[in-house]
């Protein structure tokens, strides 16, 4: 399998205080395509930070990152963007789904930016594969927390991404919901083969992922750090 994300000696570096702080500290790692990986950590130990770097939402104070081969550093604010919307998907926390479109229009949107003329065909397909056939014109106020968070999956996976960043995905969702939505993760990467990069403090559910990273204190503690090698 081929390499799809690499960090090299990634690290940043904020003022606090009049303080320098190290939020990371000279992380490294590789995954392949396919891979499915958990970021582990207490409050404050960074897998957050590295959530958004690994994405290009931030820029580091030193290493770099590779996405499909390409350095997203070596590019501006407009071009990593442009590289985002073509390789990544993305799931949150607090779902960020706009208020005024129902689930249906809330999936199709990112088709109809690309200018896909098979936008509502694409997302009724998606909602239906993620159980939601029958919510397709529930505003986001009208479905449960655990139904929102099924629409935001549908959403970042109607793109076809070759990475899904998810940054703590059950947070706002009760155990059982929680452990669906990790299965439903899980199965959508198994199926189209996209890369899961998951930020969790939940152990459980970062053990349903091939491979867990633990941070403390912005550096890698568990496993040994990866190479890059291989």
């Amino acid at each position: 399998m081929a390499t799809i994300v690499r960090a090299d000696n990634l690290g940043k570096q904020v003022e606090s205080g009049g303080q320098p702080l190290v939020t990371l500290n000279k992380v490294s790692f590789s995954i392949e395509a396919g891979e499915s990986l958990a970021i582990l950590g207490a409050s404050g130990s960074g897998k957050s930070t590295l959530l958004g770097l690994l994405a290009g939402l931030d820029v580091p104070s030193s290493g770099t990152v590779e996405l499909d081969g390409e350095d997203i550093f070596a590019y501006g604010e407009d071009q990593r963007a442009r590289l985002r919307g073509r390789l990544s998907g993305f799931v949150f926390q607090s779902f960020q789904l706009l208020p005024a479109l129902t689930a249906l229009e809330n999936v199709m949107l990112p088709l109809e930016l690309r200018g896909q003329r098979d936008a509502r065909q694409q997302a009724e397909a998606v909602l239906q594969r993620v159980g939601l056939a029958h919510r397709l014109h529930h505003l986001p106020k009208h479905l449960s927390g655990g139904e929102q968070q099924r629409v935001a999956i549908a959403r970042a996976f109607v793109v076809q991404p070759k990475i899904l960043f998810a940054d703590e995905p059950t947070g706002n969702l009760d155990a059982n919901t929680g452990a669906q939505i990790i299965e439903l993760l899980l199965e959508l990467n198994r199926a189209q083969g996209t890369t899961l990069i998951l930020v969790t403090h939940d152990e459980a559910l970062a053990q349903r992922c091939g491979r867990q990273l633990r941070l403390e204190a912005g550096r890698v503690v568990s496993p040994r750090p990866f190479t890059g090698e291989g």
